[in-house]
């Protein structure tokens, strides 16, 4: 039985195709108009496969769009005057992946300022045109995890495996629940506790995606917080109470 018919994660939100691309060039500080195509194309395929391996609910978007990458790649290997006839301004192949990323990223970026600001006013009490702040601003130093940072962490601790064999690779030997509780004790017993150490203590696999999968349920279930101590930085678990 493999963990993903034993234990099916489905998340509430998953972020899209185009999230995952500025994902990309924001960690690798790229320029959003003159992406390196093979080397984002190369990048998006690892993390498509780590979401395939680990059986997420994946939106056929993800699929349109790595072909979309594929086919971009492919015509810019090809030489200029073999290229399929366009209109001066669409000459590169990238330009209309390019103007997707930038139309969406403002949108993107204007939908979390509304949402900072909708935080915000949740910490503000009015009467009579006074303004009480009845919160506690938050640490700084830490961010929300996305879903995009968590699978970053699960592909570095993958590379570093040992590679095994297909009996190796489906053994039961391990189980998504156990690994449940296994998280759960370690928080309750020591309140946090570092993902890549997690997983780097990890030499199979098949643990690996049975661990990342536990973390993945336990966030859904909000008994389990995601948290950096900088942009791109190591990531802390820590539980619900402790967050």
């Amino acid at each position: 039985m493999t963990p993903h018919e034993e234990y099916k994660v489905r998340l509430e939100v998953f972020e899209g195709p185009l999230d995952l691309l500025l994902y990309l060039i924001k960690r690798d500080e790229l320029d959003i108009y003159n992406i390196p195509i093979e080397r984002v194309t190369q990048q998006y395929m690892q993390y498509l496969e780590a979401m395939q391996m680990l059986d997420l609910n994946i939106a056929g978007e993800f699929l349109v769009m790595a072909a979309t990458l594929m086919m971009i790649k492919s015509r810019m290997l090809l030489p200029v005057e073999e290229r399929p006839e366009l209109e001066p301004e669409e000459e590169d192949p990238r330009w209309d992946l390019v103007r997707q990323l930038v139309e969406y990223k403002k949108f993107k970026d204007a939908a979390l300022h509304l949402e900072e600001l909708a935080l915000r006013r949740e910490d503000v009490f009015t009467r009579e045109g006074e303004h009480v702040h009845l919160g506690v601003e938050p640490d700084v130093a830490l961010q929300d995890v996305g879903i995009f940072d968590l699978i970053s962490a699960f592909n570095e601790a993958l590379k570093k495996a040992p590679k095994e064999s297909v009996a190796e690779l489906f053994a039961d030997r391990y189980t998504v629940a156990e690994k449940i509780d296994e998280l759960t004790r370690a928080l309750r017993e020591r309140g946090k506790v570092r993902l890549s150490e997690m997983l780097r203590g990890m030499h199979h696999r098949y643990e690996m995606v049975c661990a990342f999968l536990a973390v993945l349920e336990l966030i859904r279930l909000k008994q389990v917080h995601a948290r950096q101590d900088a942009v791109f930085g190591d990531i802390e678990l820590l539980s619900a109470e402790a967050a």
